[in-house]
């Protein structure tokens, strides 16, 4: 899981942290919990969205948002919890992320339908599960088998069985289906894996929180530019589990 500090609004983020329409075959009504949660999103994010470079949620990351049944991803003792604002545990030390940091790291890479993006750190599927409902087709590796096993099929039994998820070390990215057009990572290491950053295309974006685990992260973005070049920007401070592989 991972803690944001937000100084004077004195509010704790936390968070650990396919190719499917928007609205697919298995679309089902939004659950009533979610809009109330929609709208304590959109005021957290009139206060965060300018330091983010975020003007509030986009209307296709709202419906996303709306249509993604979080219940689904977390263990059957949490589902009377799944639409407050905050993480909740999913077992192995992990937990699914919270709403907010999930609204924020999918703004910031700012997709398009049909575009390629890569995750690290599956978790509960609940990511994996709002890029697809924004038409993204995505691949994310997961280094726990059960907590990989058990999103994958929750992301099946929500109707994003499109999602390409693996078990092993997402350090390495997945380089037979790169280049990606965005790259999502949920734990935290002391630096921007290279092999992420070779998987970017020119243009693309990766967002991922980059510190050591009893020391200040930072929520980093980080932008392939056409020509080639790198560019990063220090987002906010966090407070992300570490990277477990090799790193």
């Amino acid at each position: 899981m991972a803690q944001f500090n937000r100084g004077g609004w004195g509010r704790l983020a936390v968070a650990l942290l396919t190719l499917l329409p928007v609205c697919g075959p298995m679309a089902q009504a939004a659950d009533p919990r979610a809009g109330p949660l929609l709208a304590e999103i959109e005021r957290d994010l009139a206060l965060l969205g300018p330091a983010l470079g975020i003007d509030g949620l986009s209307p296709a990351v709202r419906q996303a948002l709306l249509d993604v049944p979080r219940q689904a991803f977390v263990p059957p003792a949490e589902r009377d919890r799944a639409y407050e604002n905050r993480p909740l545990p999913i077992g192995y030390g992990q937990t699914i992320s919270q709403p907010l940091i999930v609204a924020v790291m999918t703004e910031l890479l700012q997709l398009q339908p049909g575009q390629r993006v890569f995750e690290l750190g599956t978790g509960s599927g609940y990511q994996a599960a709002v890029l697809a409902a924004l038409g993204a087709e995505v691949y994310s590796v997961e280094i726990v088998p059960e907590l990989g096993e058990r999103a994958s099929a929750a992301l099946a039994a929500s109707g994003y069985a499109g999602v390409h998820t693996r078990i092993g070390d997402g350090y390495h990215g997945w380089e037979e289906a790169a280049p990606f057009d965005a790259i999502i990572v949920t734990a935290a290491g002391d630096h921007v894996p290279p092999p992420l950053l070779r998987q970017l295309k020119p243009g693309g974006r990766m967002v991922l929180p980059v510190g050591s685990r009893y020391f200040t992260q930072q929520l980093v973005l980080v932008t392939r530019q056409t020509d080639g070049s790198v560019a990063t920007r220090e987002l906010m401070g966090v407070a992300f589990v570490p990277l477990t592989g090799e790193h």
